[in-house]
């Protein structure tokens, strides 16, 4: 005879670090897909790499990956203490400084959760949304204005008032774009922080 099976919640539980290392692995990931869509670093310096059930491109270069790796292990213990306001990536114009685009990641963080907290998160959701603000940044250049200028770029993360940054970050303006143009992405939640996206970029003459 047929066994009838019962059907598996696709609820997990999740915790504060679980969470905190979902959002980290989440800028890890699409700070490389902006640098790679964007074109600041040569194709031929990233990799292809599974995750999320997407094929995603991570740097094979050595100062890139060092540099990324300190700001998202700051970042991570910013999302451990509910400190991390938002993570902010600049593109600018090296010639003239000029910020050329913005893109924005505000974090909410759940002040309510502490290092005890299990909550209730669907694995398959939050995956869902991940997906889903990647597959936008892919998507971006379909509407983003080509770089056609040799550009850097620099990551801005703004904290709680009156935190103390490490020595090695320095204060910074907001770098906002003049003439900007502003397109919100979607946003994901682990029921702990939720981020949400969107790039500002400077309007064609």
């Amino acid at each position: 005879p047929g066994t009838l099976k019962m059907a598996t919640s696709t609820n997990n539980v999740i915790t504060l670090k679980g969470s905190t290392d979902i959002v980290a692995e989440f800028f890890h990931y699409g700070l490389n897909s902006i640098l790679y869509q964007r074109g600041l670093y040569p194709p031929e310096s990233f990799t292809h790499a599974q995750q999320w059930g997407l094929t995603m491109l991570v740097t094979c270069n050595k100062d890139l990956q060092k540099f990324l790796d300190q700001i998202i292990s700051q970042v991570k213990s910013w999302l451990i203490d509910m400190t991390v306001e938002k993570l902010v990536l600049v593109i600018k114009d090296i010639a003239t400084n000029e910020v050329l685009e913005r893109w924005q990641f505000d974090v909410d963080c759940d002040k309510t959760v502490n290092s005890n907290t299990n909550r209730e998160a669907s694995d398959k959701d939050i995956k869902e949304g991940i997906r889903s603000v990647i597959r936008q940044i892919t998507a971006s250049v379909t509407f983003l204005p080509l770089l056609e200028s040799t550009c850097s770029f620099d990551i801005l993360v703004y904290t709680d008032k009156g935190l103390e940054v490490p020595e090695t970050w320095g204060e910074t303006g907001p770098h906002l774009i003049s003439n900007s143009e502003e397109v919100r992405l979607k946003s994901f939640s682990t029921s702990i922080h939720t981020i949400k996206a969107a790039v500002a970029f400077k309007k064609s003459d």
